[in-house]
Formats: C-alpha cells, sequence, structure tokens
C-alpha cells in the first residue's frame, strides 16, 4: 500500500487581497503544498528579510526591492504574478496653506519620500521625469529609511532626515515642500495632490503605457525552484486560481493583475529602465535573464 505523500510546507508571506483571501482561508488548496503564512503587518516588512536572508519560502515583495535582490545577485526567484498594482499620481502631496505647489516648481524643492527606493517613490518620480519633464537630481530628496539591500547607497542628491522624523510632520511643519506616500496617504484638509486631477492623469498615462503601475510581485526562495519544482509550480497554480476568483468583480477594469511571461515583458522592461534612470540598480538587468530563473520550472503554463 502507497504512503500518501504530505504536502511541503512553505513559510509565506503574503498580503491578504480579494485575489488572496481564499487562499489564505485555506479555501484554495494543492495536495504538492501547505502554504504557513506568517503574520506580517504591514507587509513591506517581509521585504528586507526575505531579500537579505530569504527568510520565507514564498514572500509577496515590492518590484524595486525584487530586481535590486536580482541585481545583487540574492538567491530569490520571481514568480510572473503581480499582486499589487496601483495609478501613482496622486500620490505626492503638498501642504497647500504654505503656497501653490506644481510640477514645474519642483526644482531646488524638498521632497520628502519614506526610502528613496520605496517602488510608489520610483513610480513617482519616473511619472514626474517622463510626463512632466522634471529634473530628478534638481530636487533635494530627503528619506526616514534606507534600502531593503544592505549593499545599495543613496545617490549623491538623496539624504537622511534626522532620526525619529516622519514625512507628514514634516510636511505639515514646512520641513518639506512636497511628500511621497503609498497606502498611508492622510485624508487630511490642506494636504493636496501636487498633480492636478490626478485621476485624469493616471487614465492619459494608461492609455499611454497599457499597464498599470506595478508594486508588488511574489518570489521564492532559489532552494525551494531548485529543490522542489513542482512546490513552485504549484504555489503559481494557486496564485491564479486566486485571481480567476476575483475576474468577474475586475472584469472591465484595468488589469492590476498581470500575470505571465508575456503579460509581464513589456511592463517590466519599463519598470527596469525607469529604475537604471534613477540609479537603483549597481548592473544593467534583462526581462529575460528574470524570466530564466523560473521558465525552465513553469513554462508554458504561464505564457
Amino acid at each position: 500500500m502507497t504512503t500518501p505523500t504530505q504536502p511541503l510546507r512553505l513559510k509565506t508571506a503574503l498580503k491578504t487581497y480579494p485575489h488572496t483571501q481564499a487562499l489564505k482561508a485555506g479555501e484554495l488548496t494543492d495536495p504538492a503544498v501547505e502554504l504557513v503564512f506568517e503574520d506580517v503587518e504591514p507587509i513591506h516588512r517581509a521585504f528586507a528579510p526575505m531579500a537579505r536572508r530569504q527568510a520565507y519560502d514564498v514572500s509577496e515583495m515590492a518590484i524595486v526591492t525584487y530586481l535590486q535582490a536580482k541585481a545583487y545577485d540574492k538567491p530569490v526567484v520571481l514568480l510572473p504574478a503581480v499582486v499589487a498594482a496601483r495609478f501613482q499620481q496622486r500620490c505626492i502631496i503638498y501642504n497647500a496653506a504654505r503656497g501653490r505647489l506644481d510640477t514645474g516648481s519642483l526644482a531646488g524643492k524638498k521632497v520628502g519620500v519614506r526610502a528613496y527606493t520605496q517602488t510608489t517613490g520610483m513610480w513617482v518620480r519616473a511619472i514626474l521625469a517622463q510626463t512632466y519633464g522634471v529634473r530628478l537630481d534638481e530636487i533635494d530628496w530627503v528619506t526616514i529609511d534606507g534600502s531593503h539591500l544592505d549593499e545599495y547607497r543613496d545617490p549623491p542628491f538623496v539624504r537622511r532626515a534626522e532620526p525619529g522624523k516622519q514625512l507628514l510632520p514634516m510636511l505639515r511643519a514646512g520641513e518639506l515642500d512636497a511628500a511621497i506616500l503609498g497606502n498611508d496617504l492622510p485624508d487630511e484638509p490642506g494636504l493636496e495632490a501636487l498633480i492636478g486631477d490626478a485621476a485624469a492623469a493616471d487614465r492619459a498615462w494608461y492609455a499611454q503605457h497599457q499597464y498599470v503601475p506595478i508594486n508588488h510581485v511574489v518570489v521564492v526562495t532559489k532552494a525551494l525552484a531548485d529543490s522542489h519544482p513542482q512546490a513552485m509550480r504549484a504555489v503559481y497554480d494557486l496564485l491564479c486560481r486566486g485571481k480567476a476568483a476575483v475576474a468577474a468583480e475586475n472584469a472591465g477594469k484595468p488589469n492590476k493583475l498581470l500575470f505571465g511571461y508575456e503579460a509581464l515583458r513589456g511592463p517590466l522592461a519599463e519598470t527596469i529602465a525607469f529604475c537604471e534612470q534613477q540609479q537603483l540598480l549597481p548592473r544593467m538587468l534583462s526581462v529575460d535573464e528574470i524570466f530564466a530563473d523560473s521558465l525552465a520550472v513553469l513554462g508554458e503554463a504561464a505564457r
């Protein structure tokens, strides 16, 4: 009599979204794996441990963190699965009580961002430069955190705020002229979007680029990919099933959940280019180099 094979237990860090809820609740399963979810809140606290020391078998990760990890040859493998994406032009705000500010008057201004490597910051800077012609190196960039990768050093036009400082109090006090925030965007009178009619601006950006800016992807350790390829395939399949479970409610909307190599190729190439332009990567990367890590395992199933 054959003994049933036990599923491989995988330590996993993944935020609860509509498309991951059934997976995290145990409603979507695969006999090859058992995902053991760690309670990480906010999810960005998982990124540095995963990038630096592979603290999880499977982890959500900001796209800039992943690209830096890849460029520094960390043993993490990208699955072609975007689990978080959003339009970004409302994410840069200013204190209207201290006077009008717009994209044409940012030169010489102090703009705060949690870390120069933060993915939201990368996207806002890319849009400022590409769409509005802003010279990024003419802005005084102020950060409160460093990179998730120890090896990375900020460019010379970036400086760290004094220890203990936080972006919103600095913005209110006039210590910053503007600030870039993501999920922590405040709903506060006087703090206004720097880009006028950001929603319309985002629609125009989408019409030109045909994708929603990528925030978070999913990675696995190289050890898992090498020693348990079936488990890696199972994880990807579970993510695909989670996306399929919310397909009806997302129908007709811009696709924020890009899955598969072909869907990701163009957006990922442009994301890499933006990162290179902003001095975020220590070496050149290509989409083919990135895809090679998982293509042999996932193959046609992830086209």
